[in-house]
């Protein structure tokens, strides 16, 4: 089978993988066996093509990302709960609720609160900075920065995201296994490094640097609607709120051809940052991670070779019974 793209995302106690056609999440049991959510994946743009086009697709990504993450984050933590609090109408209204709450958050926390952190800094310096000035962009991103690095060094520190970053390396390490050709046993996934190029996070802090530069493009030539300056920064913070999906897709671009060719030393240079940041929000995982990350890459590989139309969750006691159970019965219905 050709090369396709995979991603994907740690989880509570678990790892969840993306393939053009197929989407996978396992999860190791409070029992230790690993529970397996697998389905088909069609994305919006396979119904509106123009979508896919360049600069487009990456506004699609991030808001797709955004929400089978969210599901799966979900679905793990229902694996994780006692029976009795397992509820699937409390469930899917938790993953819009959720959603809708993690969307609020990041747009106060990198958009708003760093606009305003802005006027307030340029004020008590003496300076006030005006939005059309490069500087404020400047000065609005070195925040921005300075807010995601805390935020990652801070929930980096409570024991429960120790494990999702762990799996987070497990993940990594099983895409890499699996770009390089390799059998993807635990003996071979394991050699690998725990950070990825395409990784969300290093795709997080490209579009904070690329926001920098747009800004200080965009806003000079944005005039001022109302002379009450706060009434004019409310409107130029929604600007920059409207702005964050062609964002988006300009730094979606930057990830996927840093990526093709990453060889080149001045891509090595611009994409080292996000590397770095990496050695955070990823960490060395166990064997029995290794195992979960393994199912579930192993599930979305053999989904696109015989897609599903209907959803199947399945339970494994180990890497082992699932190629024997789950992997064999798929090559059956692909012979038959």
């Amino acid at each position: 089978m050709n090369k396709i793209n995979v991603g994907g995302q740690a989880v509570i106690e678990g790892v969840m993988m993306r393939s053009p056609r197929a989407f996978a999440i396992a999860v190791r049991r409070p029992d230790n066996r690993i529970e397996l959510s697998i389905r088909k994946w069609v994305s919006i743009w396979e119904k509106l093509r123009f979508l896919r086009l360049p600069f487009m697709r990456g506004s699609v990504v991030l808001l797709e990302t955004l929400f089978n993450g969210i599901s799966a984050l979900n679905f793990s933590a229902k694996v994780n709960m006692p029976e009795e609090n397992k509820d699937k109408k409390q469930s899917d209204m938790a993953i819009i609720l959720t959603m809708i709450i993690a969307f609020g958050i990041g747009l106060f926390l990198f958009v708003v609160l760093p606009h305003y952190l802005t006027i307030f800094f340029s004020n008590i310096a003496g300076n006030e900075l005006d939005v059309s000035s490069v500087m404020f962009h400047i000065v609005d991103g070195i925040i921005k920065v300075g807010i995601f690095l805390l935020y990652i060094y801070l929930i980096s520190q409570m024991k429960d995201i120790k494990r999702v970053f762990m799996y987070h390396g497990a993940e990594h390490k099983s895409i890499f296994a699996y770009e390089n050709g390799e059998d993807l046993t635990i003996e071979n996934v394991r050699k690998y490094i725990t950070y990825h190029p395409r990784c969300g996070t290093s795709f997080l802090l490209i579009v904070i640097l690329v926001s920098i530069f747009v800004f200080a493009v965009i806003f000079p030539f944005v005039p001022k609607i109302f002379t009450n300056k706060w009434l004019n920064n409310a409107i130029m913070v929604l600007i920059k709120i409207i702005l964050l999906l062609p964002i988006a897709g300009i730094s979606y671009e930057f990830l996927k051809f840093s990526s093709k060719y990453q060889g080149n030393i001045i891509l090595k240079m611009l994409i080292y940052p996000g590397l770095l940041l990496q050695r955070i929000t990823t960490r060395p995982p166990t064997e029995d991670m290794l195992e979960v990350a393994i199912i579930s890459i192993l599930a979305v590989l053999k989904e696109e070779e015989n897609p599903q139309d209907h959803a199947r969750i399945m339970t494994f006691d180990s890497l082992e019974d699932f190629k024997s159970r789950y992997l064999i019965l798929q090559t059956d219905a692909v012979d038959h």
